[in-house]
Parts: C-alpha cells; structure tokens; sequence
C-alpha cells in the first residue's frame, strides 16, 4: 500500500487538474445538515463525489453527502467538503483525516471544521453556535491517534505539540463577526467521542465533570493531523441538543433539523470571518 503521503498526493492532483489554482483557497469541512454553504458558492463551482477521488474516504452517513465543492464565498476561494468520514464507520482515524492530508498536499494552509455537538454546558440551548477553544479527544486517547504508524518527517513532527490547536487569530476573526451580526458566539471545549450510539445521561454528566462544553463524534483527529502539517484551524460546533436529558434520547434526525435551522447562521457567521481572514 502507498505511504500516506503518496495517496495524498495523488488525491490532490487529482482534484487539482478538475478545480484549477488553490492559491489562498481556505477549506471548509462541514458537518451534520451543515451543507447548505454549497448553495451559495459564486460560479464557477466545480463539484466531485469523494468516491471519484484518488484514496478518499466516503461516508454513507445521512446528512453527509459526500462530496466535494470548490468554488468562491464572500470573496474568497474555498473548497467545502460536504460532509465527512466517521471513525464509527470503522473507519481507521488516518483515513478519517486522511482528507485533511489531501487538503494540505494541495497547498490549502488554513482550515474551518464544522460540527454538530451535543451542549454539555447548562448555558447553551440547540441552534447555539459554540467557537470551539480546546478539545478533548478521547478517541485518540484510546489509541486510536492518527499519527500512529510509521511516521514521514515531510508530513510534519513526529510529536506536533497541540497546545494551539485552534488559532487565536481566528477566535478573534470569529468573535468579532458574531458580534457585527448580533448573535451570541460562545466559547468552549469539545469533545470528541467514538459513536455512534449517543452518550447515556452518566456519560453525558461525566464528560461534563472532564471540563468539556459540547460532545460530538468528530473533528478531532482531524485537527490533530491539521496541526502537525502547521495548518492554521477554526474550529465552530453548532449545538443540536443538550445533555444531559433523561426525558428524550436524542435522534439523528432531531439532530439533522435543529442543524438546518441553525445553518444560516452559521452561513452568516463563515462568510464574515472569511471575508475579514487573511489565509
């Protein structure tokens, strides 16, 4: 099997002859019934299924459609993937991230990841957007890093400090554009757990005792990989429901509905932060 490296190479190759110069381009990685940004890329956009691309991953997950668009938003050259890979696909964390390889091997130096996460936090109510400050990921604790394996010096240091893991600067950006739009934008820690069964309300009291604010299945291995390769990272979650409640369990399409309501906002939110960023 190719070395990672190589894959990621030929994956962004790939994409590269079909989407043209990525010069200052900024990557979005959208999560649950987070898509909606598609349909406001300025022509021309260029689209692909991720099964067309070279080694990239897909997902079957609802909510995720797979696929890649590279187009212009507020100004500025973008490539949104529509949806991504999930550890509990039984996927490994290094093909979970491996998109974040292909987006850097493509010359793309700074990153947005969007999610949909569970508030853990009491203050935080569902269609909330969370800037994410810090994460927890207990998937990597586990073992399951995707920096395990033989390691390729050209990717980046084999042990990548992740004491920065989300750019100050950017927290800035973000902040600042909440408040030009008049939403609250709150802070806080997320963590990422392995799915895809829903935590137990113990769980849920638990994570809240870690020091986390809102609990997702992503996000964090991929920031990891986005780190070592010296990428610079926003990280927003959008609150779909809070935890811990032992009166209604939550449901993937209650999840994917609170999504889309919030969705807007955080259209408003990305492009204000894009247009005011410097990638």
């Amino acid at each position: 099997m190719k070395d990672t490296r190589i894959r990621a190479e030929e994956a962004a190759s790939y994409i590269l002859e079909r989407a043209g110069d990525p010069r200052a381009a900024v990557g979005i990685v959208l999560g649950s019934g987070l898509s909606v940004l598609a349909a406001h890329l300025e022509m021309p956009v260029v689209r692909m299924p991720y099964a067309d691309v070279p080694h990239f991953p897909v997902t079957s997950v609802a909510g995720h459609p797979g696929e890649l668009a590279i187009g212009s938003l507020a100004g500025q050259r973008v490539w949104l993937m529509l949806g991504r890979p999930h550890f509990y696909e039984g996927l490994t964390t290094e093909m979970v991230s491996f998109p974040v390889r292909v987006m850097k091997a493509a010359g793309l130096s700074t990153l947005i990841f969007t999610n949909a996460a569970g508030g853990l936090n009491p203050a935080f109510a569902p269609g909330d957007l969370m800037l994410i400050t810090d994460h927890i990921n207990l998937v990597g604790l586990a073992g399951h890093n995707p920096l395990v394996g033989p390691h390729d010096p050209l990717l980046g240091p084999r042990f990548p400090a992740i004491t920065d893991a989300y750019d100050s600067q950017l927290q800035k950006v973000a902040t600042a554009a909440a408040e030009h739009l008049g939403f609250t934008l709150h802070r806080g820690v997320y963590v990422m757990v392995g799915g895809p069964s829903y935590e137990t309300p113990a769980e849920a009291r638990f994570l809240r005792a870690l020091g986390a604010d809102a609990v997702g299945m992503s996000t964090a291995n991929e920031v990891t990989v986005a780190r070592q390769g010296g990428q610079r990272v926003l990280g927003i979650s959008c609150i779909t429901n809070v935890l811990p409640n032992e009166q209604h369990s939550a449901v993937h399409d209650d999840v994917l509905s609170v999504a889309r309501r919030a969705e807007h906002k955080l259209l408003a939110l990305i492009k204000e932060v894009i247009r005011e960023m410097n990638p």
